[in-house]
């Protein structure tokens, strides 16, 4: 363990925080603040396309929706309490609304460059906008090949650990430590049971489960927490002010029952917020490339919704309610302070939402549950489509074998090497990713421009989608 939380401190330093926010900052000045459109994006969410492509814009928004809202707007925020003080709450904050113009732009590019294979299914992600991006004279150069294979093996990889191991251990977690006496293998039995009976079912079954599943478990998530921050209403503000002092200052929070430092909080804020958000991490452009859109840019408008929902309304909600039900009962510092080495960010979430009558513990873990389970959907269908790039469709099966295992061994207890392992998967994969996204940033800019502010945002590319050889 404490390898690999050097290696994490490493890839999360200072240089990964100033390319994931610099780039967060450029994009959004690139697109012209891309984020005033989020009205107009919400309402595309809702109509129906007749473009290219597999499923509904709103059904690839729900499946990337069900692999973003997952541990990270839970567990994630508490992890991030406890380690970088209530201040990673305001970073994380911040790294979702400047990462809404990344994700429109990771999104953009990937439908802009997305392939059909002889069935006809649509293909996309970063590593085809490196392989098409930089083509000259029909081919790709070393450098774009050797991008969108880094992309694929890292993507696939954190997907094991990302998408399935974090997520089953942050189920199971909040599951035992809210007084449900299960074993732990019995939860890992359940979970893969059902998470294989859709995944094996493909995109399209992929698609409808989050469709359905997503929308409530969001709207019944969020009024959950509103109600707790009325019942809290007395140390709301306080809760606000603290965590912005935290945020830019060195002051210690709870008595000094959980991390302080500027830099410490600007780090797991920004670390919490991309695994809460994945603006820059490439995944939600995956599935989006399987959307049925008119243009690159339609998609992409929809697909920045994401980050909204996920970071700055889900994300946000979760941290103030957990900020001032530690405020609300002191009792909950005093435990970590006689204890640190016990709390995890699943059993300060438990604690936290169990302080609340009645709704608090129902709430957290029907919550934790759902978000967990949807997530684990979402990202079965980006490790598939990577190491479909990397290795051909018949190593999908045996894959998903392993991803299914990853969430049963997950069950097991291995909860803080995974999330760091987690840690590491998404920065590794989010270098190619960011990089690829800022060399083709012009070409973002020229096509926004003309899509988005030009008004033809309902006409249709006309560029045909190649088909691309089948390993």
């Amino acid at each position: 363990m404490e390898i690999l939380d050097q290696i994490d401190a490493f890839v999360w330093g200072p240089a990964m925080i100033v390319l994931l926010l610099g780039s967060h900052l450029f994009l959004t000045f690139r697109t012209r603040f891309i984020q005033r459109k989020l009205p107009e994006a919400i309402k595309l969410s809702f109509k129906k396309n007749d473009g290219e492509g597999d499923i509904s814009p709103f059904g690839a928004l729900a499946t990337a929706l069900a692999a973003t809202i997952g541990t990270g707007s839970i567990v994630g925020v508490a992890t991030a309490i406890l380690a970088g003080g209530p201040g990673a709450i305001f970073w994380m904050w911040l790294t979702g609304v400047f990462g809404i113009a990344t994700k429109y732009s990771e999104v953009f590019v990937a439908i802009k460059y997305r392939v059909k294979d002889h069935n006809g299914n649509m293909l996309g992600g970063a590593m085809y906008a490196w392989q098409r991006g930089f083509m000259k004279n029909g081919k790709t150069p070393w450098y774009a090949r050797l991008g969108a294979v880094a992309f694929a093996l890292f993507a696939a990889i954190a997907a094991i650990g990302t998408g399935s191991a974090v997520q089953a251990s942050a189920m199971t977690g909040i599951l035992t430590s809210s007084g449900i006496e299960l074993e732990s293998w019995i939860i890992g039995l359940v979970i893969v049971i059902l998470v294989a009976v859709v995944i094996f079912g493909g995109v399209r079954i992929i698609s409808d489960v989050c469709e359905r599943l997503v929308p409530v478990m969001a709207i019944g998530y969020t009024l959950g927490c509103l109600i707790i921050l009325i019942l809290n209403w007395a140390y709301l503000w306080d809760a606000i002010v603290l965590i912005f002092e935290c945020a830019f200052t060195a002051k210690a929070a709870f008595g000094g029952a959980v991390g302080s430092g500027i830099m410490v909080a600007l780090q797991f804020g920004c670390a919490r917020g991309l695994f809460s958000n994945e603006s820059g991490l490439g995944s939600a452009p995956i599935i989006a490339a399987a959307a049925k859109t008119k243009n690159p840019a339609e998609q992409a408008l929809i697909a920045m919704t994401g980050t909204f929902w996920s970071t700055v309304v889900i994300c946000a909600l979760t941290g103030i309610v957990l900020v001032s039900t530690m405020l609300a009962y002191p009792s909950i510092q005093e435990q970590i302070l006689v204890d640190p080495s016990i709390f995890s960010g699943a059993q300060l979430a438990s604690l936290a939402f169990s302080q609340i009558p009645f709704i608090g513990t129902p709430l957290l873990v029907l919550g934790m549950v759902a978000f967990s389970y949807s997530t684990i959907l979402g990202w079965s269908y980006y490790g598939s489509r990577c190491i479909t790039y990397l290795f051909g469709k018949h190593a999908i099966r045996p894959y998903q074998v392993v991803y299914v295992a990853a969430a049963f061994l997950g069950t097991l207890g291995i909860g803080d090497m995974v999330w760091t392992i987690s840690d590491i998967g998404n920065a590794l994969m989010a270098i190619p990713n960011i990089i690829m996204v800022l060399l083709l940033s012009g070409l973002i800019a020229r096509e926004t421009k003309y899509y988005v502010y030009d008004g033809n945002i309902d006409v249709e590319d006309e560029v045909p989608i190649p088909t691309v050889e089948s390993k």
